[in-house]
């Protein structure tokens, strides 16, 4: 299926989209491939700062950002947590509850869902430190 796309036009300083162009004539790809990868990368390193991450959950628990936008930048997993703490916060004592349930494990994990094996313990049933 492919996937909606958005015209954008902006203004950037000559000398940054010379080297763009550069960039993109040596990896002998488009410029705008070479702004989409990059706007890629950087919101993908985004997602994984905790400095942005707190900006993002400030934004989402005071309704300025709505679920979906959460989940498409830190994924289902994270976004099904805030969700939890949102819908807590107001409640007395606060209690996470979830509307309609919680999802199957295919739809929360969208697909395979690992098995927990626990590590080899000694037999005094501690388990053993690894180097």
């Amino acid at each position: 299926m492919a996937e909606n796309k958005t015209r954008v036009d902006f203004n950037a300083p000559a000398s940054l989209v010379e080297r763009a162009d550069t960039v993109a004539d040596v990896l002998d790809i488009s410029r705008t491939r070479l702004l989409i990868d990059a706007l890629q990368d950087e919101l993908d390193e985004l997602a994984t700062d905790d400095g942005f991450r707190r900006r993002l959950s400030d934004a989402y628990y005071t309704g300025n950002v709505d679920f979906e936008t959460v989940e498409s930048i830190l994924g289902r997993e994270e976004a099904m947590r805030m969700k939890l703490l949102r819908a807590s916060l107001d409640r007395e004592p606060p209690e996470p509850r979830l509307e309609d349930g919680l999802p199957s494990d295919d739809a929360f994990y969208d697909g395979e869902v690992s098995e927990w094996t626990p590590d080899d313990s000694s037999d005094d049933g501690s388990a053993e430190t690894r180097n």
